[in-house]
């Protein structure tokens, strides 16, 4: 008997869960957006499957290490906890097409837009991404949503609103956009009801 396949919710971390401080290195900085632990647990509770997809070119460039996204990683899923929020899987690059000696600079299939961090998520967790979906604060984060075929919110935290402006000059107009990742996680939950 075949299992079935799961929704998923694909979470930007910088600007999207957390407060944006420009490549975060010390779990101690790490600051979540009001709103977003609950969020996090109300799509726990709703049987989504929540997967932080994140690029971190800051070990390409050099400003930290993949140790210390691991540190912040570890820090995010304990401040979560408290408010019974739940990551189910965390995936990072650490690669920059034009930063980085030969390990770290490469135009790699996991670097946001691009789709293999999603793809991991997917084998891992036996997600079906057309009902599924990426939020989070840049184009890059909206066109892995287009890209990997679920559906894409843009939230304006973080950088969102610099970047909601680039998604419009390119076009992107038809994206979801929300204030935060708590007004984003209303708007799937409620188009979870219809749909269920």
């Amino acid at each position: 008997m075949k299992a079935v396949k799961k929704k998923a919710v694909f979470l930007d971390r910088d600007g999207t869960i957390n407060v944006e401080v420009g490549y975060l290195s010390d779990p101690e900085e790490l600051e979540l957006i009001p709103g977003a632990a609950r969020a996090v647990a109300r799509l726990n509770d709703a049987g989504f499957v929540v997967v932080v997809v994140t690029n971190q070119a800051g070990v390409a460039r050099g400003y930290f290490t993949e140790e210390d996204v691991v540190a912040v990683n570890r820090r995010l899923v304990e401040v979560l906890q408290p408010e019974g929020a739940r990551i189910d899987g965390i995936y990072y690059c650490p690669h920059h097409p034009e930063f980085g000696d030969e390990t770290y600079r490469k135009d790699c299939e996991c670097r946001k837009p691009n789709t293999g961090m999603v793809r991991q998520a997917v084998d891992n967790f036996n997600i079906e991404v057309s009902r599924s979906y990426v939020v989070g604060d840049h184009v890059g984060d909206v066109l892995l949503g287009v890209n990997a075929g679920a559906r894409s919110i843009h939230v304006l935290t973080g950088h969102g609103a610099d970047e909601r402006q680039k998604l419009i000059e390119r076009g992107i107009n038809t994206v979801h956009l929300a204030q935060d990742l708590a007004d984003a996680v209303e708007y799937i939950l409620a188009r979870n009801t219809e749909e269920s």
